[in-house]
């Protein structure tokens, strides 16, 4: 997977984003979606911050789920976003972070977005220059306005119509325990009915700087995914790790694939949901 895969969307490798930035200059924002410690450390030059925290609700039970427009917006505002600029993002960690900043992007219509394969890692094994000290973004000339998107998410009515919806596949990239229902991260454990599972971790690849596994088409159709002709809707446990399996599923183009934002912290602790829990050999409603 390199260069351009679908018309809206863009992988890069490294030397081709840092051509880019000199191609295009201020025109591209490149955003680093880290700690601001990490970001202190080490970052491409001319890269700007995002916390991971700003791109959550944090509202419990389900922390993960899309802030509102407004917090989103102030976001934006505060790293120079505008509609005229050309977005990508990296993270330290193979994609889940950075895909959460690019699902965001998708759930304010701004659907043409860069993603660097194997972030900050790759960056750095090609011999890229890194710089230190804080971010300092300069905020944006106009004031951000968005208006959110929902076809991206799908909430839990939504996935509970799906579990017996033929056309939709629902995918749990959780960990094999949690998916089992031996690890607990909720009141309830176990999975949606029907979940296909592959743990978020085997989409990317630790031996080449964490870029994305070469043949996901192959993984993910022997996982029995079946993105061309089912629409996918794809989880974890706060819609972190998923944020990656959306992102891989964009950059594949599959024909439909949304996120599960309320994840398995709104679901396992949900009294009222359906779950199957293998560990336990059963399944409840």
């Amino acid at each position: 997977m390199t260069g351009p895969v679908i018309i809206d969307v863009q992988l890069y490798e490294p030397q081709a984003l840092a051509d880019a930035q000199a191609a295009l200059g201020d025109t591209l924002l490149l955003v680093q979606v880290t700690s601001a410690e990490t970001f202190a450390q080490a970052h491409p030059p001319g890269a700007v911050l995002v916390e991971p925290a700003e791109l959550v609700s944090g509202e419990p039970p389900a922390t993960g789920k899309l802030p509102s427009a407004e917090r989103i917006a102030a976001v934006l505002e505060r790293i120079g976003y505008s509609p005229e600029r050309q977005v990508v993002a990296l993270d330290d960690e193979g994609g889940g972070w950075a895909g959460r900043l690019l699902w965001t992007l998708d759930c304010i219509g701004r659907r043409d977005w860069g993603y660097l394969n194997g972030g900050l890692h790759a960056w750095h094994g090609a011999g890229l220059p890194l710089v230190n000290g804080p971010c300092t973004a300069t905020p944006a000339n106009a004031p951000v306005t968005v208006t959110i998107d929902r076809s991206p998410i799908a909430d839990q009515a939504e996935v509970l119509a799906a579990i017996d919806d033929p056309e939709v596949q629902i995918w749990d990239v959780r960990s094999a325990a949690e998916h089992a229902g031996l690890r607990r991260a909720a009141a309830r454990v176990g999975h949606i009915p029907g979940a296909l599972n592959t743990d978020w971790l085997l989409l990317q690849d630790p031996d080449r700087q964490y870029r994305l596994l070469e043949d996901l088409p192959g993984f993910l159709a022997e996982a029995g995914l079946e993105p061309a002709s089912k629409a996918i809707i794809t989880h974890c446990q706060t819609h972190h790790r998923s944020s990656l399996s959306y992102l891989v599923g964009r950059l594949l183009g599959f024909h439909s694939i949304r996120a599960y934002d309320g994840s398995w912290s709104e679901w396992g602790n949900d009294p009222n949901t359906p779950i199957h829990n293998p560990a336990a050999g059963e399944e409840r409603s």
